[in-house]
């Protein structure tokens, strides 16, 4: 499963306007940045408490990431 695609199904999931939902996928040389827009709705579920739900997206996406034998993963979120 492609990373970008891995991130939107997970804050997707999660999001009360998944609909309004953006993932954008940048390649680097030393890592690849996911970049994640959710409406201002959404982002305070996103992020969760403390960031733990961001946190458990991050490691869950750079999990698969390694897995596949790929570099690390940067998993930026923003709203609009």
């Amino acid at each position: 499963m492609e990373l970008a695609n891995l991130t939107e199904f997970l804050v997707k999931s999660i999001s009360k306007n998944p609909d309004m939902v953006s993932v954008k996928e940048f390649k680097n040389d030393d890592e690849d940045i996911i970049e994640v827009l959710v409406s201002k709705d959404d982002i305070a579920s996103i992020i969760g408490k403390g960031g733990v739900m961001i946190n458990s997206i991050r490691n869950i996406v750079n999990l698969a990431s390694y897995n596949s034998g790929n570099k690390s993963v940067k998993v930026n979120i923003d709203a609009f």
